[in-house]
């Protein structure tokens, strides 16, 4: 039984800390193999022939809702369709959003009802949504929408991954997303902008233009992957400085640190906390063969608190070498956006430390499906 994080993950560290020492490649009661090791798990994530993202492979029903979606799809397609979106994500593109970013930090720091505040709600969700939002050309104005529609999804609890029932389940919790999604760009077809919502629609991957069902899964996942972990790598870093003072006031003296400390933060409390892939090939883990065409569950978190790469990890240490660090992933999925999330939770840490001389966090709550995190996080601040 995997721990609840209601103690803040203490459990669930010191559950996920017995498993590499003892059943590195565990198989639970659905069939799934659970991979702990940070070896392994970056071995399961940089081998996309053997350990495929095609979860159709054993759910042909998952085919409606995922196509198109590049989390589910391999190489060479994975490849064509990861260009389409490249564009708006590359290191010139991201930079030139810096003031952009700065500007809705200032204005959503300014809006504060007071000094005390969730500070979840009104700035590790709101900064990354607006930004994602405008770059797809959807109203930043419905960020109560996605809010309901990810938290919708992200509360999904799933025990068994090839039950047939999960693919309409999931169909059903993004529904209204991609509802919403499709006439956004049912209208980009008619009036094109200057968006990623209108490139994706016209966009053509080998002469052929996606249909659809494509663009609005391409779009559905941007979305989605476009505020979540940023959402969850601010509040979970603001959680983990309170929890070091002295690291706190290391940032606080030398701003130059804080991309250290987000990093530092998603190690130690990476926001997704599991990578699912299909074996393809009967292959061998720590002892373990793991035969062809089984779900195998790669824990980012357990490999980034792996005591065999990373010195007493479960302690926030702002002077590690983090090296190695899978929070974003590895190989040909390593997350796109992941230089955007790092932007923003830097120019977040950044206002916000300098907008308080102080921050002290009331009790969280944190979330209790795949999302390793504060939902919420009531804070005060001294000016």
């Amino acid at each position: 039984m995997i721990p609840s994080r209601e103690d803040g993950g203490r459990a669930l560290f010191g559950w996920l800390r017995e498993m590499r020492d003892s059943q590195p490649v565990w198989v639970d009661s659905f069939g799934m193999h659970h991979v702990f090791r940070h070896d392994d798990v970056r071995a399961v994530l940089g081998d996309h022939q053997r350990f495929s993202s095609d979860r159709t492979r054993l759910m042909p029903q998952a085919d409606g809702f995922g196509k198109g979606g590049i989390t589910m799809i391999d190489p060479p397609e994975h490849r064509r369709q990861r260009k389409l979106i490249t564009a708006a994500f590359t290191p010139q593109s991201i930079a030139a959003l810096e003031p952009r970013v700065g500007q809705i930090a200032d204005e959503l720091l300014d809006a504060l009802p007071g000094p005390e505040f969730d500070l979840v709600a009104e700035l590790a969700y709101p900064l990354p949504v607006i930004v994602i939002a405008e770059l797809l050309g959807v109203p930043a104005s419905d960020r109560d929408l996605f809010r309901a529609w990810s938290d919708r999804l992200m509360s999904l609890q799933v025990a068994d991954y090839a039950d047939p029932a999960l693919a309409r389940t999931v169909a059903e919790a993004m529904a209204e997303m991609n509802d919403y999604l499709r006439g956004h760009c049912e209208q980009r077809r008619r009036e094109p902008r200057d968006d990623l919502l209108t490139r994706l629609v016209q966009a053509e991957v080998d002469g052929e233009r996606l249909d659809p069902e494509q663009v609005v899964n391409t779009a559905s996942l941007i979305l989605l992957a476009g505020h979540v972990t940023s959402t969850v790598m601010i509040g979970n870093t603001v959680l983990c400085l309170a929890g070091e003072p002295e690291a706190e006031r290391k940032v606080r003296a030398d701003p130059t640190l804080i991309p250290q400390a987000l990093e530092e933060s998603m190690r130690l409390r990476s926001p997704f906390m599991q990578a699912g892939r299909v074996t393809t090939t009967e292959i061998e883990l720590s002892g373990t063969v793991i035969p062809a065409n089984r779900f195998v569950m790669a824990w980012l978190l357990s490999a980034n608190h792996d005591e065999r790469h990373f010195d007493d990890p479960e302690r926030f240490d702002l002077g590690r070498a983090l090296t190695g660090q899978l929070a974003f992933g590895h190989g040909v999925h390593y997350c796109l956006g992941a230089q955007l999330g790092r932007l923003e939770g830097r120019i977040a840490l950044e206002r916000l430390l300098g907008r308080f001389s102080s921050i002290q966090p009331g009790t969280p709550a944190f979330y209790e499906s795949q999302i390793f995190g504060v939902r919420t996080m009531p804070v005060r601040g001294a000016a």
